[in-house]
């Protein structure tokens, strides 16, 4: 299919990008066109995922982008991964990645460092221990209670599922059908932020545990611990 734009004619691909004769340029490159003389589905594809992927807070589907830019979806997709290679290729400090079901920038993870003293600016906002044990036992037995989780920890886990909630890491995932106790899960977010597609990417836990003989050893069975705990949780905490 051609058409003409600014006097000049151009070949349209599958990906609805021209290609203008005698422009020497490659694909998608419209020189002449002023700009919002073509509709959403003219523009060239690659630079319209990038500037929509510019401005998205949270990872934006194939789906979402091919209605959106009125493309098909197997042409965004090529896309989104030839500029993935792009910039991986080109060293750049942002990269394109697959996350929790979408597309999105994220700092290349040589540069953290940078990006770290940019964003924390000498302040700490990281988890504490009690928080990323409770953030585990959540991701491993969801959907779990708060009473579940504090019988795994040993402790109460209240005020740190409160901070987790506030955080966007967990949300609620409806009631437990015998108890009515109010269930709990990770959310997009908890994916975004671990770098995971999905909760099958979790690693396996069996090579982190201890044997059975080792553990019968050191704790007498059927004698939980409630003891107070450093990070900021305990059993009295409501």
């Amino acid at each position: 299919m051609s058409g003409v734009a600014g006097g000049e004619a151009y070949d349209v691909t599958e990906a609805g990008a021209g290609t203008q004769s005698g422009a020497g340029g490659g694909p998608g490159e419209r020189t002449g066109v002023p700009a919002g003389a073509l509709g959403v589905d003219g523009l060239a594809l690659k630079p319209a995922l990038e500037a929509v992927l510019m401005v998205v807070d949270e990872p934006a589907t194939e789906e979402h982008l091919a209605r959106v830019l009125q493309r098909p979806r197997r042409a965004v997709a090529l896309a989104l991964r030839e500029l993935s290679d792009d910039y991986t290729r080109q060293g750049r400090g942002f990269d394109l990645r697959l996350v929790a079901g979408g597309w999105r920038f994220y700092s290349r993870a040589e540069y953290a460092d940078a990006v770290e003293s940019f964003v924390l600016d000498g302040q700490q906002a990281r988890l504490t221990q009690a928080a990323l044990e409770t953030l585990a036992v959540v991701a491993y037995r969801q959907p779990v209670s708060r009473s579940r989780v504090s019988a795994v920890r040993g402790v109460n886990c209240d005020g740190v599922m409160r901070t987790l909630l506030q955080r966007g890491l967990v949300e609620e995932a409806g009631t437990e059908p015998e108890t009515g106790a109010i269930l709990y899960r990770t959310t997009n977010y908890f994916l975004e932020r671990m770098g995971l597609r999905g909760l099958d990417e979790l690693p396996e836990l069996a090579p982190f545990l201890p044997e059975a003989d080792a553990v019968e050893g050191d704790s007498p069975e059927g004698i939980p611990s409630f003891d107070v705990d450093d990070s900021g949780d305990s059993q009295t905490d409501h």
